[in-house]
């Protein structure tokens, strides 16, 4: 696996937009189909988004479609997921992950620490 470090996460008024960033060292993501997953407090962790290697192919869980949207910048070694209309439902801790390229859905790796997302009403 690659190690990668999630950021960009904060507090923020339902409403509004965040954007989070995968970066990755050592390695390079270019090569991988990448996700984002979330976990809120007290639920199991669940898809939000993924993308191809190439990134013209993205997913979307039916929560967060029309609302989010994932990039990556493979010269920069990292995937995004820009956030916007957020609703208090949306607080988790976020996590990137490659994911198979037969189940979009589907964890490759290990979890990173992920970043803490928390919407207010």
């Amino acid at each position: 696996q690659v190690q990668r470090v999630e950021s960009g996460g904060g507090w923020v008024q339902g409403g509004g937009s965040l954007r989070l960033s995968c970066a990755a060292s050592g390695r390079t993501l270019s090569t991988y189909a990448m996700g984002w997953f979330r976990q809120a407090p007290g639920k199991e962790r669940e898809f939000v988004a993924s993308i191809s290697w190439t990134g013209s192919r993205t997913y979307y869980a039916d929560s967060v479609k029309g609302r989010f949207t994932i990039a990556r910048d493979n010269t920069k070694n990292t995937v995004y997921l820009q956030m916007s209309s957020l609703k208090p439902e949306d607080t988790a801790v976020y996590y990137c992950n490659a994911v198979n390229t037969g189940d979009y859905q589907r964890d490759r790796w290990s979890w990173g620490q992920g970043t803490q997302v928390t919407v207010s009403s």
